[in-house]
């Protein structure tokens, strides 16, 4: 297992989300649920995928908090997928604030041949 370096958990949530969310048809099956309440059977439908890949996929959207589940109160062989907009929210403001314009700041060159003799001297003299 992979040793996480990252300890910023906004980081961390990002990435999971991002991981989640690259998968074509999961974003196919998000799109479909956030049209209003889907079974598994009208998905599958729908987007022409397996069972099993629609389980899949939805068992990872379900995971990350993206979508909920309710089965049938009558017969529990059906289940319902709905978005869940408190984590709607979450990804609009994770997203947001990562790729806000502002964050982008000028750096200043710390090597390379366009940096000029004050430069080079200043960082001699730091690593001194």
């Amino acid at each position: 297992m992979k040793k996480q370096i990252y300890e910023d958990a906004e980081i961390i949530r990002s990435a999971q989300l991002l991981k989640v969310l690259s998968e074509p048809n999961r974003l196919l099956l998000l799109e479909k649920i956030i049209e209003g309440v889907q079974c598994n059977c009208e998905l599958g439908d729908t987007l022409q995928l397996a069972p099993n890949l629609i389980s899949h996929h939805l068992s990872v959207l379900k995971d990350a908090g993206l979508i909920s589940a309710e089965r049938d109160p009558i017969d529990s062989r059906w289940v319902y997928y709905s978005v869940n907009p408190d984590a709607f929210e979450e990804v609009v403001s994770l997203f947001t604030n990562f790729l806000a314009k502002d964050r982008i700041q000028p750096r200043r060159l710390t090597c390379g041949p366009q940096m000029n003799d004050e430069q080079r001297l200043s960082l001699l003299r730091m690593m001194k």
